[in-house]
């Protein structure tokens, strides 16, 4: 009987891929390769455990009490510094926002930079949490083919040069799908082409530092 109190903005919204995925993994007798679940043996639960204890008892009830939207200064200031001694970004805590998961992230950057029918640049294949979360705002989304070490740096720019894109999203790292990782020279003509033609580059990197060595 609400159904037509429900907005079209949330009637418009695709269901969701990954909760989809999610679902079918709680099945006892299914063994999913569809999501990036990692394997529970590798969670580190005592020393998770002992952290938990440690932060409770060095900032007591203060730990369960509303803090300011960007998040605990202390962890921001951390990440901060970790950005600019590991990647050379001059960034100052100020610059942090701490989000639940990546998808909260992903859906303020929707929020705060696309208008309906706003263009906006992804990959092909892309990752089905961002093209979620991306298409509630309902953007002109344009695909850029994946090869072996990036983008197709040609076709980009075409797409660049004949649009006003708002942004471009890319997952340079062990992309999600592909798992291609971008090489040195497409890293450079990617930020060369976002400063070209004014577009804001939105880097994605959950898997940027998880790497498998060989021995």
């Amino acid at each position: 009987m609400f159904e037509e109190k429900i907005s079209q903005l949330s009637l418009s919204t695709p269901p969701s891929f990954i909760r989809a995925i999610l679902k079918t993994t709680e099945s006892k007798d299914v063994i999913s390769f569809a999501g990036g679940l990692p394997n529970p043996i590798s969670f580190p639960k005592e020393q998770l455990q002992e952290s938990t204890n440690r932060i409770i008892e060095n900032y007591g009830s203060k730990v369960f009490q509303y803090s300011q939207t960007a998040g605990l200064v202390e962890l921001r200031k951390y990440i901060a510094e970790r950005l600019q001694n590991t990647q050379g970004i001059p960034v100052t805590y100020e610059d942090i926002i701490i989000t639940t998961g990546s998808q909260q992230a992903l859906d303020l950057i929707g929020k705060v930079l696309i208008d309906p029918d706003d263009t906006i640049i992804l990959e092909e294949p892309g990752y089905l949490g961002a093209i979620q979360a991306f298409s509630q705002y309902r953007p002109h989304m344009c695909a850029i083919r994946l090869g072996d070490d990036g983008m197709d740096m040609n076709e980009l720019e075409d797409k660049l040069r004949g649009s006003n894109a708002k942004f471009i999203y890319t997952v340079p790292n062990f992309q999600n799908p592909s798992g291609l990782t971008y090489s040195h020279e497409k890293r450079k003509m990617l930020l060369s082409l976002a400063k070209k033609y004014n577009c804001i580059l939105v880097e994605d990197d959950p898997y940027g530092d998880l790497r498998l060595v060989s021995r």
